[in-house]
Order: structure tokens, then C-alpha cells, then sequence
């Protein structure tokens, strides 16, 4: 087989492979029995047709089509190898000569390739860079907002008689109909105003009603079979309730923790924020560090990566493609696309190992992002097919945790900051050694698929491959999937380009990484 490549831009080549009929042959002979199982055709058993007879009755432009449309998959993989490319998104394939159409076994299958490839990144020395953060300061408001969230876990509901106000609980009854048609209803459905995760203009339907006042007002639906459309929505709240807190006392302390006065309780708690702030010190620094890189690095990305990204949101948030809040999202998109490049590469030039305790981290991550118990939505990833994206989220993540040790990272104030991190050798000959389907498995765009109860997106996240967060949902195909072949004409002739195949929805496109990469 002979591949030449030529380089369109700096994300797309053209590939023109050529494969002898010798190398076509095995997959004529398959073509053949697989077509003689198939068919029945009076003394002969299903598969046990002479090939002869199966070229007589139906034709050799027949089976040399059959037999393209399976080999040239195979075909493509080897091709993309030889020309060392690292694919994304669809190929679009043109099958432009197909030998033995004439019974003889001469000649040459002639294909050309179009396809989007990731785009090459000179990586800077990070030795030499240097990113300020704001250092999160553990003062006694960080002490405080800890303690009210801990009281808040031990407070009681009650009653109260007066309208609703931000930050109440309400037992709500809710109607949702499109013109004469109740679509959905549900009864005693418990919610604090202010959350947002239910529907659009809840809240301020809700805020100011009273109990077992009634209002109406029109929303989109999230989900279902009308997700998308417009509904009146009719709200009730049979009941308004207020949290209220215990006291910051010795009791409450006993009560929710292991010590005897509050003061202990307090103690305890500012060593934990004082924990928490130094992991979000390299957070911090983390996301610093990837937005000075996108902002100095020229990393373009192929328009119908892009382009697929967005179209994956939409149809995330019941939308159709076209839609003006796709232009909205653009140049999110794009970013996160560009995040993912580079934190792969990065990736590819040092040893960055996932451990358990990373995964579920992350996974604690993710779950209270959603508000979703652990244990679910490991559940709900997992019958998604989304478990190995999850693990390529994690691994860019790590991977730039990994080159900011080598960074130097300063206060507001000029102090360097020594966040704890190791820095580890860049691994340039592994990376260059890594193969071409390694590459191409972790094309898969991002967009992750938002979990069921995430409330749909109103913006693209901006930092979706930094901070892991889930977004596009979820979006282009392999660069490894299988192009369609054409079929085989009765003469030599340019067949017809191959049918893009629809996009899996992932998760909407997710700025932190545009394919969920392995």
C-alpha cells in the first residue's frame, strides 16, 4: 500500500492511498462468502455457493463493492499510521478508482482521505514561566461560612406565614401543559428557591407567592419527550418553610462533632479551610497557568470539530442545530478544543499517572457539581459508556499539575509560593513513540454528556479541560471510526463522498477539553 500526504492547513491533510489488488484479494474472497451466505439459490446450502456462481448471478461490480466497504476501514487505519497523523473528527473518504470490476486482478483501489488532524504545539520551557495568583486568605470568615454549613446539616424546617422569599423551602405542585395538553405534573416536590436546577423562571415565579397561591408562567422544558418546547407552567407551594439554625454553642458542638466546646469546634474548622486553601492554591494556580499558555501558544482548531461541539450542546438542551445560542457558545467551544490539544500534549510529553484516589476525587468533584449521590452517578457514567472519558478528564488535569511544578507561582505580594508539587522529566521520546491509533482513541471531542439532573447550560464553562468540568457535551466521533466506502460503480469512477455520520452526543461542548478523551 503506498500513502502520500499532503498538509491542507495546520488541522487538515489529504491523504491519496493506493492498494494493489493483491492486498485487496483476501477481503474479494470474504466479499465472495459473505455474499454466498446471504442468498439462496436453489442446490446449493447458504455458504456453500461456488464463488463462481455467486460472480455470475450477481455480478463482479457486486462483490468488489462489498468488498471496499469492508476493507477500506482497514485500509484508512493503515494509511493514517504510514502518514503519522493524529486525527479527529470524521474522515471524509472518496473512493476514486476500484480495481477487478472487469474480472481481471489488476490495478490499483484508489482513495483519497480528507481529515481534520490535531495541530502540531511547540511547548514553551516552563522553567522559565511564571504565573500570580491570589492566595485564598483562612480568616474568620472562612471559619464562619464552615460553621453555618455545618449547623445548616443539623437546622429544622419550619413553617412560616408570609410569601416566599430567596432561600426559603417550598412543597411545590407543579402543572406543565402545551396548549390544551397537560405534558407533566407532580405533586410535593420539595425545593429551596434559589437553587436553579429545575426550571427556567421557577424562582421568580415562586418568590413573593404565599401557600396555596397559585401562578403561571412559561418555560422550556428540560427533558422528556417535549424537552425544548415551551409550556405554561402552574405552580403551587402548599407549604413555605424557613431553615432554622441551632446555636453556635458548647452543646451544638458536642452535638456535631467530637469536641466539648465550640472554641475546639472552631480550632478544627479553620485547619480544615487552612487544608482547603492549599489545594486551591494550585487550582488556582493550575487555571493561571492555562490561560497564560492559550493566551501566548497559536493553536488553531479545526472548524467542524468545532462545529460538531456545539451542535452536541444543543442537542444536549433539546435545541436544533442553528440555533442563536450555538454563536453564544462559539468561542467558548473553540477554547475548550484548544485546552484539550494542549493539555494532551502535554500529556503526551510526561509520565502522568491516575491513581484511584484521583478518580474519586474527582468523581466527589463532579457529584456535588450535579447533586448527585457518589454512588449514582458512578452508576449513570458507567451505562453512558462515559467511565473512560471521565479518566481522560482526570489525566489532563494531572498532566498540568504535572509542568506546573516547574513553574514558578507568586502571590500578589512577589513571594513565591512552594504549592508541594513534584515535578516530573519530560518523556519526549515516549511521546513521540507513542502510535497513531493511541492518538486517534483520544480524539473523541469533548463534550461531555451532562448527567441527568444537571440543569441545562446557559454559557459554555470557559475552563472546561482545566478544571474538568463537563461541557460539550460530549461530541465527535473517533478518528479511528470506519468511513463508509462507496459503492463500487460498473465502471472506474469517482464514487460519491461518504455520509458524515452523525455526532454522538457527549457532553455539550465542554471548554475544559473538547473531546473526552481517553
Amino acid at each position: 500500500m503506498k500513502t502520500e500526504s499532503e498538509k491542507l492547513s495546520p488541522t487538515r491533510v489529504k491523504l491519496t492511498v493506493e492498494v494493489p489488488f493483491d492486498e485487496l484479494k483476501p477481503a474479494v474472497a470474504a466479499a465472495t462468502t459473505k455474499i454466498s451466505e446471504q442468498v439462496e439459490i436453489p442446490g446449493f446450502r447458504k455458504g456453500k455457493v461456488p464463488a463462481t456462481l455467486v460472480e455470475q448471478r450477481f455480478g463482479r461490480p457486486a462483490i468488489m463493492q462489498e468488498a471496499v466497504n469492508d476493507a477500506l476501514p482497514d485500509f484508512y487505519q493503515q494509511a493514517a499510521a504510514e502518514a503519522a497523523i493524529k486525527p479527529v473528527g470524521r474522515p471524509e473518504v472518496e473512493v476514486s478508482e476500484i480495481p477487478g470490476l472487469d474480472g481481471s486482478e489488476d490495478g490499483n483501489l484508489v482513495f483519497v482521505v480528507e481529515q481534520d488532524v490535531r495541530p502540531e504545539i511547540d511547548l514553551p520551557d516552563f522553567s522559565t514561566y511564571e504565573v500570580e495568583i491570589e492566595e485564598p486568605s483562612v480568616d474568620d470568615d472562612a471559619v464562619e461560612v464552615r460553621l453555618t454549613e455545618l449547623r445548616e446539616r443539623f437546622g429544622t424546617l419550619v413553617g412560616v406565614d408570609r410569601p416566599a422569599q430567596n432561600g426559603d423551602f417550598v412543597s411545590l405542585d407543579l402543572v406543565a401543559t402545551i396548549g390544551d395538553e397537560e405534558i407533566e405534573s407532580v405533586e410535593g416536590t420539595s425545593y429551596q428557591i434559589g437553587e436553579g436546577n429545575m426550571l427556567e423562571g421557577l424562582d421568580e415565579a415562586l418568590i413573593g407567592l404565599s401557600a396555596e397561591e397559585t401562578t403561571t408562567f412559561t418555560s422550556k422544558l428540560a427533558g422528556g419527550d417535549h424537552a425544548g418546547e415551551e409550556a405554561q407552567i402552574k405552580v403551587v407551594p402548599q407549604s413555605v418553610k424557613v431553615r432554622e439554625l441551632p446555636d453556635a454553642d458548647d452543646e451544638f458542638a458536642e452535638l456535631a462533632s467530637e469536641f466539648d466546646t465550640i472554641d475546639e469546634l472552631k480550632d478544627d474548622l479553620r485547619q480544615q479551610a487552612a487544608a482547603d486553601a492549599e489545594g486551591n492554591r494550585v487550582a488556582l494556580a493550575r487555571n493561571a497557568l492555562l490561560e497564560k499558555l492559550l493566551e501566548e501558544l497559536e493553536i488553531p482548531v479545526p472548524e467542524a470539530l468545532v462545529e460538531d461541539e456545539i451542535n452536541a450542546h444543543l442537542e444536549n438542551e433539546g435545541k436544533e442545530p442553528g440555533d442563536p445560542h450555538g454563536e453564544e457558545i462559539r468561542e467558548d467551544t473553540a477554547k475548550a478544543v484548544r485546552a484539550q490539544f494542549l493539555l494532551d500534549e502535554i500529556n503526551g510529553t510526561r509520565e502522568v499517572s491516575v491513581e484511584q484516589d484521583d478518580l474519586m476525587a474527582y468523581m466527589t468533584q463532579l457529584s456535588a457539581q450535579y447533586g448527585i449521590e457518589q454512588n449514582q452517578l458512578l452508576q449513570m457514567l458507567a451505562q453512558s459508556g462515559q467511565l473512560e472519558q471521565i479518566f481522560g478528564e482526570v489525566q489532563r488535569s494531572k498532566a498540568l499539575e504535572v509542568v506546573l511544578a516547574d513553574v514558578t507561582v507568586k502571590n500578589a505580594s512577589g513571594d513565591v509560593l512552594d504549592l508541594g508539587l513534584t515535578a516530573q522529566a519530560a518523556d519526549a521520546d515516549g511521546a513521540d513513540a507513542e502510535s497513531t491509533d493511541d492518538a486517534a482513541d483520544a480524539e473523541k471531542a469533548p463534550a461531555k454528556k451532562a448527567p441527568a439532573k444537571k440543569p441545562a447550560a446557559k454559557k459554555a464553562p470557559a475552563k472546561k479541560a482545566a478544571d474538568s468540568e463537563a461541557a460539550a457535551e460530549d461530541a465527535t466521533e473517533e478518528a479511528a471510526e470506519k468511513p463508509a466506502a462507496k459503492k463500487a460503480p460498473a465502471k472506474k469512477a469517482p464514487a460519491k463522498k461518504a455520509p458524515a455520520k452523525k455526532a454522538a452526543p457527549k457532553k455539550a461542548a465542554d471548554t475544559d477539553a473538547a473531546d473526552s478523551a481517553k
